[in-house]
């Protein structure tokens, strides 16, 4: 047994310092007998460090404590996963209720709960019981407007996770019926490091989604979960009953949002019997289907429409009398995607980890990993149709849907996958982009994969940084590997701005004096003092439309050849040049003036708590992503970006540090909605509490159940 939980074990009945509140039992947390008893040691950070008797009892206990960290947006999701957010809640649900009635989520919700092993099934009712426990000790706690969704069954924890994973991840409805680019999962950066290249010869993990702010069914939970065989620290999507984002003693993982196209949309040949198909008029088949909308009345009524079905499946119409269309989704017999991310949180060595991966019933996602032996692993992970040619862009818009060959029949293998394992280099990373250069030198040869599995590229400046800060030096220290992901310098300028400068140079005109003035002062780093850094964002979108995507105005583009340089420089100096001088009045006219500190306008700033924030936009090749609103009320905050940071190092004693940067609760009055926002404009990190004796010297309430 490893000195950590050797220490950890003999201190279980260590006592909790004096200030920590203890409530008495209630009878509803008393109904967490039933699967097996336990208790939640809430630290103060507001994270639940869930001890329990059984793995029934971790899930009853993490339900528990997402009920009392995010109640009221968690029934939201739930009465919306029902697909009777309308009856609920009124008709600005109704367009999210009809699609998924309209795809049989909540019906196939239900057979696949049936389809779970017993365990999973008494896992999945346990974490449902423990939110109807919450609701019950705490009536007080929650919005009325959506206690009308209790009691919750396993059912719902199912329909949930279905409705996430395949219905809003691989196909929404703005993604099938309006553009299939959407991006519904935000995204996220990831590092592995092998001992080879780690300076105390043990392996470090990197986990970093950058997912909305605004709590929706994006938003992010830490937590720690421990039962006899299961104990797991990290951080999953509110509503989920296992974490996405974990590790244990032995390894770690991580998600970031990858190409995986696991759905395909067919454009139909009507006629007045139905369709066309290989030649043959057939017609749809119907079935008749409803749900409910509560009126501005307060009258709940029924809404009845026929949902038609083609040989690939349900049919919708386009908006804008663009065509129709029968939608295909990969993994709607795959119900396990609950039970691969719990396998692989119980994994204790490659093998094992590898196992569950094996299982293919996660739909979409690169994974990367680490684990205490010293192997890493990034894998191009998901449910991928097998196709007959094409590359990402044919398969991404609606196909032929008059002919049999273009629809999929079966889906590829995980031997099929993208994957680095153990490379040379001794790092793997991503950062969104397709699986090529998971690690540097390059490993992966796009020509050896069909051609919809990825695009070739281009890279993100954000990914080719990523590269950079990994490959910095030949080894790097755990203090080094936390420095680098503090990184607030931009890649951008590196590319560019030598050459504006120097075009600029022999310009009388005063806006572009004062500003190549100021720019030729920055570092290139989008620190809250920073003077220049909201100017030369401006003329960045200016130069880089399309989100800083737009390589037009570069006068080399990116390449495959040269992945790390490109693209660069000017293709018109003069251009350029131009643009500075719209960027100065578009800055002045936004902030004021364009040497405003950066730090005065962008804020990190959650109700009462307002601090400078740090770090920009990832296109721009900023590490550190922060996706900045628009300017209201003076101040522009955070869209999405930094959320969870997870850093570990796999040694004896485990390193782990690690932040929430909106914190670890979205209830109202929490006073855990926004108590990590100093850290975060301070570019500072918590000790994660993995041993049960830091928990307690750290404690702020114990619930017993």
């Amino acid at each position: 047994m490893r000195p950590t939980l050797l220490a950890a074990l003999l201190l279980v009945t260590a006592a909790p310092p004096a200030l920590a509140q203890e409530a008495a039992p209630t009878a509803a947390q008393n109904a967490g007998a039933n699967a097996g008893g336990g208790e939640i040691l809430w630290d103060s950070y507001g994270v639940p460090h869930v001890y329990a008797n059984t793995e029934a009892g971790a899930f009853w206990g993490f339900g528990y404590a997402q009920a009392q960290n995010h109640g009221d947006l968690l029934l939201r999701m739930m009465g919306e996963a029902r697909g009777r957010a309308a009856e609920y809640w009124g008709a600005k649900y109704a367009d999210g209720d009809r699609w998924l009635v309209a795809n049989d989520v909540p019906q196939r919700s239900a057979a696949w709960f049936a389809m779970q092993t017993p365990e999973m099934q008494a896992d999945l009712q346990a974490f449902a019981d423990g939110i109807n426990a919450y609701a019950a000790a705490h009536p007080d706690k929650l919005d009325p407007a959506v206690r009308v969704v209790l009691p919750l069954s396993g059912t719902d924890i199912m329909a949930h996770a279905h409705k996430l994973m395949n219905y809003v991840y691989v196909a929404s409805d703005r993604k099938v019926l309006v553009d299939p680019r959407t991006n519904e999962a935000g995204g996220s950066n990831a590092w592995a490091v092998a001992p080879s290249r780690s300076e105390s010869g043990n392996a470090m993990l990197l986990a970093n989604p950058h997912l909305p702010w605004a709590p929706s069914q994006l938003t992010y939970m830490e937590a720690h979960l421990n039962a006899p065989g299961y104990s797991v620290y990290g951080a999953t999507q509110v509503g989920l009953p296992v974490l996405r984002f974990a590790f244990n003693d032995d390894l770690g993982f991580t998600n970031t949002v990858n190409t995986m196209l696991g759905f395909t949309s067919y454009q139909l040949e009507l006629t007045e019997g139905g369709y066309r198909y290989d030649g043959i008029e057939l017609p749809f088949r119907t079935e008749l289907k409803s749900y409910k909308v509560k009126g501005e009345d307060g009258v709940v009524r029924p809404v009845h429409f026929e949902q038609r079905y083609a040989v690939q499946g349900p049919v919708f119409d386009l908006p804008n009398d663009a065509g129709t269309v029968a939608l295909q989704v990969a993994g709607l017999d795959r119900p396990g995607a609950l039970q691969q991310y719990l396998d692989m949180g119980k994994a204790h060595d490659f093998a094992g980890f590898t196992a569950a991966l094996e299982q293919m019933q996660v739909p979409m996602f690169n994974i990367v990993y680490a684990d205490r032996a010293g192997h890493i692993m990034y894998l191009d992970n998901g449910l991928l149709p097998k196709h007959d040619g094409g590359d990402l862009a044919t398969w991404s818009k609606p196909v032929a849907g008059n002919v049999s060959s273009t629809m999929w029949r079966e889906l590829h293998s995980f031997a099929d996958l993208p994957k680095v394992i153990d490379p040379a280099s001794g790092f793997v990373q991503n950062a969104n982009d397709p699986p090529w250069l998971a690690t540097w030198p390059r490993q992966l040869d796009p020509a050896a994969f069909p051609g919809y599995v990825a695009p070739t590229g281009p890279f993100s400046l954000r990914a080719q940084h990523s590269i950079e800060l990994m490959d910095l030096t030949p080894k790097l220290s755990f203090d080094q590997f936390v420095d680098r992901k503090l990184e607030t310098k931009a890649l951008m300028p590196e590319r560019v701005l030598p050459d504006l400068l120097q075009a600029a140079a022999g310009s009388t005109d005063p806006d572009i004096v004062a500003a190549t003035a100021l720019l030729s002062e920055w570092d290139g780093r989008f620190e809250p003092d920073a003077k220049a850094a909201l100017l030369f964002e401006t003329w960045a979108a200016l130069f880089a439309p399309n989100n800083f995507t737009d390589q037009s105005h570069y006068a080399v583009k990116w390449t495959l050849d040269d992945p790390l340089n490109t693209p660069r420089g000017l293709k018109s100096p003069t251009d350029a040049v131009a643009l500075l001088k719209q960027a100065v009045a578009r800055t002045t006219e936004l902030y004021g003036r364009i040497d405003r500190p950066f730090g005065e306008v962008s804020r990190f700033h959650i109700g009462d708590v307002s601090v400078p924030g740090n770090g920009g936009f990832g296109n721009t090749g900023v590490f550190r992503t922060i996706t900045w609103g628009a300017m209201k009320n003076g101040e522009r905050t955070p869209v999405h970006g930094e959320t969870w940071v997870s850093m570990v190092e796999f040694g004896t004693p485990m390193k782990a540090v690690g932040l929430m940067s909106y914190g670890n609760a979205s209830q109202p009055h929490s006073a855990h909605r926004s108590d990590q926002l100093d850290l975060l404009s301070r570019k500072e990190f918590r000790d994660l509490w993995i041993t049960r004796a830091e928990v307690e010297r750290n404690l702020e309430e114990r619930t017993p159940f």
